[in-house]
């Protein structure tokens, strides 16, 4: 069959159907049937895999930028995201809309119950593993992969490559670490908007062949209706995606090599197709100017509490990066030592021997893709499949693996979205491979080959997910595979400090600051150790040693405000406190000390402006609002002063202070029933509070009296 013809025989095929001689419901039902169980495969593999991960603590990220943002807790600041201008998670809110919209979603149902955000990943990975299914399937339904040799496998390839997406151990971080919702919910709308585009481009090729064939049947207005449908879908989770994770930065560029790669048309009507699309890169750039954050910390999304900065060049990230890619596909390929902090050597130099062949690797599987591209024209169409997966794999690393440096120079979670392409190519050429050698078989061949396979992915997985029950099981995991790494010390002595496990917390913080006694974080961490045990001395050289290598450490600066507070020296509290401020405006817990220190030197409406401006980030901190109701007290304003201590309550209704306080003044107002429930609350929290117990019997006895 020439070339030409096939071609011709492709669109035909493609774009007007082919109907079934004798439609019977026998017919019907097996098709329906047939449909069905590789969904019904992939759901319940999705689920199997996942089914240990509902109890799974939060973990790093997830206990700052979920537990406690405030901003997921309240829809208003959904509806108009400038009131939380100021505070550390205004960037990512505005940035990050969608995803965090989601994690507000599940707290107004869940709270911080674990399980609804665990149920809602599981989902989202299921939905992905779906898409994938789909994308393969309207693949093998373009012009150019109609008259494959592999049309006839389509099902089996769209089955295969999803079920190796689902199962995969390496996307356990994507999937059971809570916060990174953002890169699979992204990667949804990544495949949605890829799927609709393809779905539009069939619809339009076939309403065009039929207008060029003069049939304009009544039933084309019903299709024109569909066509753009699926084209605005393509476009708005093509925003969606950009406004969940900056990642789908690259989605144009993917829609675009699939145009090319898969579709005919003239120059000006891909121009037409493609464009709107591509008016969508100006989304992240804008979001960035309107944004108080640089461009890395938009891009990671990170806190820098938890993750900390890191310090290496643009070229120096770009050639360490070569190297990550290489230690991704190995992961695709050979998923073992996986951890969730690696100890990975930065490298300085492109000329040094991992990288250059690292280099010259990575170049060999993209020129491969090339000329996989090229032959497809005289051999067979399904290379382009596996030469778009390659594609895919590259174009989709390129925001966080190219010259932008991010901490956590390698993350298992980064490889989620680019994993679908090299599961694809796989796959496809695995069909192409066992075709060429055995036909009659390639069924049976490919199926002795991947179900045994994705029977060990799924073991591996369920295993990995295990590492996540607790915060202690992962950091000690962590700890194991990279025993020479701070951070890996650090965060583990943070999870036994939890636990309540002070003198191993302490054996870790030390660990972590003599392997690298130059981390700012490493001696915070043990000053924080050191001042909760009461040695209050040391605790401060070790601030103070941290500010030396990092004076813009904010948490540091507000921590050794608090000890010289402790000791009475309120003016260097004032200074700690007033540059933790400047370096961080929207840090609550800075603003609330500081009008503590001003409280203590009775300067009470500098303290009011402070507990205030702590109340404008965050209305929901309780502290602030005791704090602002004894300011008002003390300036003779008690029913303010009642409305803050009873606001302090119902927002934490265990809260000593507030009810003490609230009792006191209905005491002093000769109000003794209120005054007594006060007291009793009181009691009820610390029944050795001997100034409320005394007071309730001054209350009885008066009463008595009377």
């Amino acid at each position: 069959m020439g070339k030409a013809s096939r071609k011709k025989k492709t669109r035909d095929s493609a774009f007007d159907g082919i109907t079934p001689a004798s439609g019977t419901s026998l017919f019907k039902s097996n098709v329906l049937l047939g449909a069905l169980i590789p969904l019904l495969l992939i759901t319940i593999v999705g689920v199997l895999v996942y089914s240990n991960t509902l109890k799974s603590p939060f973990q790093l990220d997830d206990n700052y930028l979920i537990g406690d943002n405030f901003t997921i807790k309240d829809f208003s600041y959904f509806l108009e995201p400038s009131t939380a201008k100021g505070s550390p998670f205004y960037s990512a809110l505005v940035g990050r809309y969608v995803g965090y919209l989601t994690f507000a979603l599940n707290y107004k149902m869940h709270g911080l119950n674990v399980y609804g955000y665990h149920i809602v990943n599981i989902a989202i990975h299921i939905l992905n593993g779906l898409l994938v299914y789909l994308l393969i399937l309207l693949t093998f339904k373009t012009p150019f992969l109609m008259e494959s040799s592999l049309k006839k496998h389509s099902g089996l390839i769209a089955m295969f490559s999803s079920l190796l997406f689902v199962s995969h151990p390496v996307q356990t971080e994507a999937v059971t670490y809570i916060f990174q919702r953002l890169a699979s919910l992204a990667t949804s709308f990544y495949l949605l908007s890829l799927v609709c585009y393809i779905k539009y481009r069939e619809l339009s090729a076939f309403t065009n062949r039929r207008r060029e064939s003069g049939k304009q049947p009544s039933a084309d207005k019903k299709n024109n209706i569909k066509t753009i449908f699926f084209y605005v879908l393509s476009l708005i989770s093509c925003i969606l995606a950009m406004k969940t994770k900056e990642n789908a930065y690259t989605l144009p560029l993917v829609i675009a090599v699939y145009e090319f790669s898969f579709f005919e048309s003239p120059l000006k009507q891909r121009i037409r197709h493609l464009l709107p699309l591509l008016l969508t890169l100006l989304i992240i750039p804008v979001t960035l100017i309107g944004t108080d954050k640089p461009v890395v910390s938009m891009i990671t999304g990170m806190a820098d509490v938890t993750r900390g900065d890191i310090s290496i060049s643009r070229s120096d990230y770009l050639f360490t990066q070569f190297r990550v890619i290489v230690t991704y596909i190995r992961l695709l390929f050979f998923p073992i030592d996986q951890t969730f902090d690696y100890d990975y050597p930065v490298f300085h130099s492109f000329f040094n021997k991992d990288v250059f062949l690292s280099f010259l690797f990575l170049l060999s599987i993209f020129v491969s893709g090339i000329y996989l591209f090229y032959r497809s024209r005289v051999t067979d169409y399904a290379l382009r499949l596996v030469a778009f997966g390659i594609f895919w794999f590259f174009i989709t690393l390129t925001v966080e693996s190219s010259i932008v440096p991010i901490p956590m120079i390698i993350c298992e979670y980064r490889v989620y979205l680019p994993s679908a392409g090299p599961f694809i190519s796989i796959v496809t050429g695995a069909f192409l491979l066992i075709g060429i050698v055995d036909e009659k078989r390639t069924k049976i061949i490919t199926a002795s080959l991947f179900v045994p396979l994705l029977i060990i992915f799924s073991i591996a997985a369920y295993a990995r997910n295990t590492v996540w029950d607790n915060r202690i099981s992962l950091w000690e995991d962590v700890v194991k595979k990279a025993p020479k790494k701070e951070r890996g010390h650090t965060n583990l002595a943070n999870a036994y400090k939890t636990e309540g496990m002070a003198d191993k917390a302490k054996k870790h913080f030390e660990i972590a600051v003599n392997l690298k006694p130059d981390s700012a974080k490493a001696n915070y961490n043990l000053a924080v150790t050191l001042w909760s045990e009461g040695s209050e001395n040391k605790a401060m050289e070790y601030y103070k040693e941290a500010l030396r290598l990092a004076p813009n450490y904010a948490e540091a600066h507000n921590n050794l405000g608090v000890a010289y507070k402790t000791r009475g020296m309120t003016e260097k509290a004032i200074e700690h406190y007033e540059a933790a401020l400047k370096l961080r405006p929207g840090y609550i817990e800075a603003h609330n000390n500081l009008g503590d220190a001003y409280s203590s030197k009775k300067l009470f409406e500098k303290a009011a402006e402070q507990y205030k401006a702590a109340l404008s980030i965050d209305p929901n901190f309780a502290e602030a609002h005791n704090n602002l109701g004894t300011a008002y007290r003390s300036r003779g304003i008690t029913d303010k002063a009642v409305e803050h201590y009873m606001t302090a309550i119902r927002l934490k209704p265990d809260m000593l202070e507030a009810h003490y306080n609230l009792g006191y003044i209905y005491f002093e107002k000769k109000d003794m029933a209120n005054a007594r429930r006060e007291f009793q609350a009181v009691l009820r929290i610390k029944p050795d509070m001997k100034y409320a117990r005394q007071l309730i019997e001054f209350i009885d006895t008066t009463k008595n009296k009377k």
